[in-house]
């Protein structure tokens, strides 16, 4: 079974907590703070291995949590970094975010890498704290939490040439009779439900990647058929071979073949048409191949290459795949539509992050108040409750982040219910 696009959750480490201690040694007067700091959470990072054809493994394992960093010890041992946690996926794996669609990293060479989800900072101990006025404090900060998010694999074959025509025009055949592949071949329509791929050789030896993909039927570019799920593997392809059953033994028209998957090709995405095309009349040892191929010509007005072909005779194959192979050296590669210019080899997307929103009050039907917001909730989640001095430094930054005076303007008065995630406290004036 090929897997082409999957959903799966991915969960940077959590940092290490800080710890609050002392240097307690016999003979060190006053020994001061010695907490240590936590270590690092580990980041998820997806890895290509050139072996993998498939994205089947995320069928079965689709949650990734990447392990926590160490906890600081005292004598201010810092706790241990955690090892990124690496995911193989095969080359032409693209990395999209399910709530934004945003493209997080595009996956194409051997051994590309890219972090997916990052790990959470460690938490600092109580030696970070140390000041003059405050010498012994007894705060440290627990570990920050990793970056969770839902992602969708998508996979895009990373084939040089593409296939393409209605179902039972002989594209599966070409494909056997012209590599090694033996993709499965009968007389009904859509026997090709998976993208096949055969590595093609010439006479004078040059090679490339073809893919037999399945087939197309009018309405493919709205989701008509197998749809989309064909389509996005002919993004990649740099050279089309458009294939055309000139036997007339569907009692269709073979230009009106021709327009209409033009038009879905169109549809789909324009970018796809700037691609070079190849034209193969199939099946011309049938008897009216002759005359349907001469009408076809007549007809064509695109100025594309036409090369009759029967693979049961193997004529005119070598001349196809010599033609195809120039065609190939002479077409540049075609990035992703939604691939921005990137001077680097790897095709890995980092981009600006803009400052989230610090925080937003809403309000609940029993009079209480919600609080929420990416800084608030890291700020809670990395404050230690069990200590009066963590207590009273949270109290004094959400008072520098501006939560006192608004919850005061939204009518807060002492003694009321405010909530940040699941816990509860009491608004002091």
């Amino acid at each position: 079974m090929f897997i082409d696009q999957t959903k799966v959750f991915v969960k940077g480490g959590d940092g290490g907590n800080g710890i609050v201690a002392y240097r307690r040694e016999k003979y060190v007067p006053m020994g001061g703070p010695a907490g240590g700091d936590g270590g690092h959470g580990a980041n998820v990072v997806f890895e290509v291995e050139e072996g993998l054809r498939t994205l089947m493994d995320f069928r079965y394992q689709r949650h990734f949590k990447a392990p926590r960093g160490e906890h600081g010890m005292s004598k201010n041992m810092h706790g241990k970094n955690a090892s990124d946690m690496i995911v193989k996926v095969p080359p032409g794996t693209v990395v999209m975010d399910e709530d934004t669609k945003e493209v997080i990293a595009d996956l194409v060479e051997h051994g590309q890498r890219a972090i997916i989800a990052k790990g959470g900072r460690g938490g600092r101990g109580n030696s970070r704290f140390a000041s003059p006025s405050n010498p012994a404090p007894e705060i440290a900060e627990n570990g920050e939490p990793g970056q969770e998010r839902n992602i969708i694999l998508e996979l895009k074959l990373l084939a040089d040439v593409g296939l393409v025509g209605f179902p039972s025009v002989g594209k599966s055949t070409l494909l056997s009779v012209v590599s090694a592949a033996r993709p499965k071949i009968a007389e009904y329509h859509f026997t090709t439900i998976v993208p096949n791929l055969g590595m093609v050789e010439t006479e004078d030896s040059r090679s490339f990647v073809m893919a037999d993909l399945p087939g197309l039927i009018e309405g493919a570019s709205e989701g008509v058929g197998l749809g989309h799920q064909f389509l996005r593997h002919i993004e990649r392809t740099r050279v089309i071979i458009h294939v055309i059953d000139m036997s007339g033994l569907e009692g269709r028209d073979p230009y009106e073949d021709y327009l209409t998957i033009n038009k879905e090709l169109q549809e789909y995405n324009l970018r796809l048409t700037e691609r070079p095309q190849v034209i193969v009349a199939s099946k011309m040892d049938m008897p009216d191949s002759e005359e349907n191929l001469q009408n076809f010509k007549d007809k064509l007005t695109d100025d594309y290459p036409i090369f009759p072909i029967s693979a049961v005779t193997r004529e005119g194959i070598r001349e196809l795949l010599y033609a195809v192979a120039d065609k190939i050296e002479e077409t540049p590669e075609f990035p992703l539509e939604h691939e921005e210019e990137e001077t680097g080899v790897h095709r890995v997307m980092y981009k600006h992050e803009s400052a989230q929103d610090e925080f937003e009050i809403t309000r609940d039907s029993d009079g209480s108040f919600n609080v929420s917001g990416f800084k608030i909730e890291r700020l809670f989640k990395m404050t230690d409750f069990t200590r009066e001095e963590s207590i009273r430094r949270f109290a004094r930054q959400l008072r520098t982040f501006g939560v006192d005076e608004a919850l005061r303007s939204r009518g807060a008065t002492n003694g009321v219910t405010v909530r940040i995630l699941e816990y509860e406290f009491e608004f002091v004036e």
